[in-house]
């Protein structure tokens, strides 16, 4: 009783006291109560205490269904009679009670039956037991029918600590008593107020995709009811629900096929087919047109095949999803966006036509389908245009709002594109011309009354860019011609500079597309001085052009780097943004690499005057300025000079321009090696320089190298890893720089392992971690030879083990991947030449790195890392065979059988065994996952679990880095 009372209290604490504090304290301890064991009887008889109160009694159900779901297995055998008995005496006693409390009661209930097995539960299973229980008490029918309602969809809450092999027995269970449920729902129909539970409950059964058969459902009393309500008002809702489900049902693979399930399509189809002059009907409420819509979209979506033939029947389906897809409600016409996708790719794709038997007949029959949704793919994009327009008030919009909108766009292009595959890009862009022209035709110039319509034209053609041939030439010269006569207003100007870049390509190739280019890109000048939206566009669009305009650009330079001068540094009106600017860097560096070498040489080191000139005052101005200096003031250059090492494709002018730059670089490593942000970007500019100079950096990159292994001692900055990473993949087969690659990882892994001594560690600074190991992967795949017999190579070993459980998700794959490379070491082309050295490493640690993978899968390491961990313990166990399965078998005994049977450990070791003899991977991964299942199934066993594997006790390890 007292701690009945404290429950009250903490309750009423939490609702109604006014300290925050108070209130905090108040959920953590009822949180804490939760996980008790007697939360089981304290909810129980607050439950049936007539004095409490709403507040207590849904606090009490919850933590009721929660016990029932997570920790049944607390309670002993014989409990499980009484508690069903309760929970039947509390469904009944609250049939008039609160909806959430007799819901709550409900799943519990569910998830009770989820737990124990029918022959277990009595009276033939729950669903016997239930109709028992509505025939002796009718007066809680409500209550029994919303617990008939849950049960199928409990069966698939994975919240339920039940194992796999108990659930799949429980969908069995449920499957067989189908028609138990069926009958009871049937004899439920002659209560109208319990019409609308009935069919919701019906709904939920059909989920279970249980094979009746299509005849038998066509004339059946539940499905004649679900398609008759779909006029009323009232029971619209859950008879869509049930007409969905049979819609899916229909279509599911276990069907049968179409052919199978034709008598209750046809029963189906006439019916939805009716309800499409309630899509334009404007009495109708939003809510019931939706539920309509949501039909027809079930019905494009599901009979796919069908609709696909293009027979008059299936013609009728597509135009009233044209309907609904004319509908002014963006959240109802965009619910048919799935079906003309698919549609598009039935009707393009080449495979979709196998049965036809030679390539004749099906290119015959394609052509015919492609001419026969012509004209509803035309529709589609007459219709959607209007949808990317700007509203009136766009410039008042909230930002959630216009982050829907810029979605809608992004939506709506995706449509666009699938009527370009279906009609070809250039009739696409036709029809969009067609917009586009209507558009400018009521617009003015500059003081135009509606710029929106041709932004949004613009923005289509745009879309379709990818899909109009380069040498199109009779609308888009006209497009073309019509971009500078467009009024200055800046979004409409973002769009303008978008489009040119979007069509870069055409403008390379068409006869016309040269004519155009300095009326083009004075339009970008000019955009670029307009606003920041339409700067940031005009920059990408010359990225674009110059990328694919490049060699006709060659002859401009001279006024392509005035433009780039003035928005590097800034001048005038200019509107680039740093991050922006990056673009016309790869701009310019793209032409300067069509450029012959004497040439490039000299307009590289133009290129990057912008950004050293500043670099090398600060520099000048002394240590004490350099150090004071705030990151962003020397990244937003080195950053420039990074993307110019990389778009500037002559290895000799770059590594001529780094060597250089040296003095320069080395002044900012020394001085600001702490800094983290400013050695990523240094870094980063290091790594392009050598990935595009590569042998030609000599002397530069023994230089950068020797500094970042100086300055990793005191640093530990994890990018000088991951430089060395890309060296390593560079320059790792290279027998000339053995030597010298061999000191640098031996440098950096020693290091590192110093600085990852314990888990702690590598929770602290997972990017060295992740780094450290990445490294580690690229010496093993490019340099074997200078890491297996190095005497770091057994440390780094241990080193991964310790931090194989680390949370942070990138650090953890890296060293998982380590682990899988090494096992996996005999499938590279040197690997065989070292797998003595790595077996004398890892044989004597087999049974602890296998021990921590096992409890790694079992819960040390959250779900969404299982397909890493598995396919480490896979590598592992084909790479050692019998011992491996030794390991295992020593690992999965130590797990008591309170959280394991045998029957279940036997099923793991049986997968692993088969691995171990050559089996697929993918073929034995399920009863892999399935142990991992059965040890997270609830917070407790998952504690058992890892209390028995120990995953961070490294009793190998303790002598060498202890």
């Amino acid at each position: 009783m007292e701690l009945q009372n404290t429950v009250k209290e903490a309750l009423n604490a939490l609702y109604h006291h006014p300290d925050d504090t108070v209130r905090m304290q108040a959920d953590r301890w009822l949180q804490e109560f939760q996980r008790t064991i007697d939360a089981w009887q304290v909810s129980d008889n607050l439950l049936h205490d007539v004095s409490s109160n709403e507040e207590t009694l849904i606090f009490c159900s919850q933590t009721l269904r929660s016990k029932v779901q997570r920790d049944f297995e607390e309670l002993p055998s014989e409990a499980f009679r009484p508690l069903r008995d309760s929970l039947n005496s509390l469904l009944k006693t609250f049939h008039k009670g609160p909806p959430k409390v007799r819901t709550q009661i409900s799943l519990a209930v569910a998830a009770l039956a989820v737990h124990v097995p029918a022959t277990d539960w009595g009276d033939g299973d729950i669903v016997n037991w239930l109709r028992d229980e509505m025939n002796s008490y009718p007066e809680f029918v409500p209550s029994f029918l919303e617990l008939l309602r849950v049960l199928p969809e409990e069966a698939f809450n994975y919240k339920i600590a039940a194992r796999p092999n108990r659930r799949r027995q429980f969908e069995k269970e449920l499957a067989s008593a189908m028609e138990v449920a069926l009958s009871i729902l049937t004899a439920c129909l002659n209560i109208d107020e319990l019409k609308e539970q009935v069919l919701e409950a019906f709904a939920s059964w059909l989920r279970l995709r249980h094979r009746i058969p299509a005849s038998t459902l066509a004339s059946h009393p539940l499905v004649l009811t679900a398609l008759s309500s779909l006029n009323s008002d009232i029971l619209l809702e859950a008879s869509v629900n049930v007409i969905s489900e049979l819609i899916h049902y229909t279509a599911a693979r276990n069907s049968g096929g179409v052919s199978e399930q034709m008598p209750l399509i046809q029963v189906i189809v006439p019916q939805v087919m009716s309800l499409k002059a309630q899509l334009r009907d404007p009495s109708k409420d939003e809510e019931d047109v939706k539920a309509i819509a949501r039909l027809f979209a079930d019905m494009g979506d599901s009979y796919l095949e069908l609709i696909a033939n293009g027979s008059e029947e299936s013609m009728l389906i597509v135009h009233a999803l044209l309907e609904v897809a004319a509908h002014p409600e963006f959240d109802i016409a965009s619910m048919t966006f799935n079906f003309w996708h698919n549609l598009q790719i039935y009707l393009v794709e080449r495979d979709d036509y196998g049965t036809f038997p030679t390539e004749a007949s099906r290119e015959a029959e394609r052509n015919r389908r492609l001419f026969v949704f012509r004209s509803s793919y035309e529709s589609l994009v007459s219709l959607f245009c209007f949808r990317v327009q700007y509203p009136q008030d766009y410039m008042d919009l909230s930002k959630e709002d216009l982050k829907d909108f810029k979605q809608t766009r992004y939506d709506v292009a995706d449509v666009l594109i699938d009527a370009a595959l279906v009609l070809g890009g250039e009739a696409t862009l036709k029809l969009l011309y067609i917009k586009l022209v209507e558009a400018v035709g009521s617009c003015g110039n500059d003081k135009c009354g509606d710029w929106r319509p041709a932004e949004a034209a613009l923005y289509c053609i745009r879309a379709v860019s990818d899909y109009v041939s380069d040498m199109e030439a009779e609308v888009m010269p006209q497009v073309m011609s019509l971009l500078p006569k467009l009024p200055h207003q800046p979004a409409l100007q973002t769009t303008v500079c978008l489009i040119i870049g979007a069509y870069s390509k055409w403008l390379n190739s068409a006869a016309s597309g040269l004519s155009f280019l300095p009326s083009l890109i004075d339009i970008l000048v000019k955009g670029m001085s307009i606003s920041e939206d339409t700067a940031a566009a005009a920059a990408l669009a010359f990225r674009h052009i110059c990328n694919d305009c490049g060699k006709r650009l060659c002859g401009a330079l001279d006024g392509l780097f005035d433009i780039y001068q003035r928005a590097v540094i800034g001048e005038g009106a200019f509107k680039v943004s740093a991050e922006d600017s990056l673009h016309l860097v790869e701009a310019l560096s793209v032409v300067i690499t069509e450029l012959p070498s004497d040439h490039a040489k000299k307009a590289l080191e133009l290129l990057c005057l912008p950004a050293v000139t500043p670099l090398q005052d600060i520099v000048n101005q002394g240590p004490l300025v350099l150090g004071q200096k705030t990151a962003r003031e020397l990244t937003v250059h080195i950053d420039r000079l990074a993307n110019i090492f990389r778009y500037v494709n002559h290895p000799e002018a770059v590594a001529d321009a780094i060597q250089r730059l040296w003095p320069i670089f080395k002044a900012i490593f020394d001085l600001r090696a702490w800094d983290m942000r400013t050695m990523e970007s240094l870094c980063r500019a290091c790594k392009n320089a050598v990935r595009t100079s590569k042998r030609f950096m000599g002397f530069t990159l023994g230089a950068i190298l020797e500094e970042i292994q100086g300055l990793y001692r005191q640093h530990h900055q994890p990018c000088f890893l991951y430089l060395s990473s890309e060296v390593v993949k560079i320059f790792g087969s290279d027998p000339t720089c053995s030597d010298y690659l061999k000191i640098l990882i031996e440098t950096l892994f020693s290091h590192t392992i110093c600085l990852l001594t314990k888990i702690q560690d590598f929770t602290s600074r997972p990017d060295i971690a992740d780094d450290c190991f990445l490294l580690a992967s690229r010496c093993i795949r490019y340099c074997p030879h200078l890491l297996f017999p190095s005497v770091v190579f057994p440390s780094l070993v241990d080193c991964s083990m310790i931090g194989i459980t680390v949370q942070h998700r990138e650090a953890g794959n890296s060293i998982l991947t380590f682990l899988s490379d090494m096992f996996d070491l005999a499938n590279t082309s040197q690997g065989e030449n070292y797998l003595s050295i790595r077996d004398s490493v890892i044989i004597p640690r087999g049974a602890t790195i296998t021990r921590i993978l096992v409890a790694s899968l079992t819960g040390a390491l959250p779900t969404s890392r299982l397909e890493t961990v598995i396919y480490a313990i896979l590598a592992l166990t084909r790479a050692y065979g019998s011992r491996a399965l030794e390991w295992a078998k020593e690992s999965v005994s130590l797990i008591p059988s309170t959280a394991v049977t045998e029957v279940e450990m036997l099923r793991f070791l049986q997968a692993l065994s088969g691995v171990a003899s050559g089996g697929d991977f993918n073929a034995l991964s399920m009863p892999i996952e399935e142990l991992s299942e059965v040890c997270r199934r609830n917070r407790t066993v998952r504690e058992i679990v890892q209390g028995a594997l120990r995953p961070l006790e490294l009793n190998s390890v303790n002598s060498v880095v202890g």
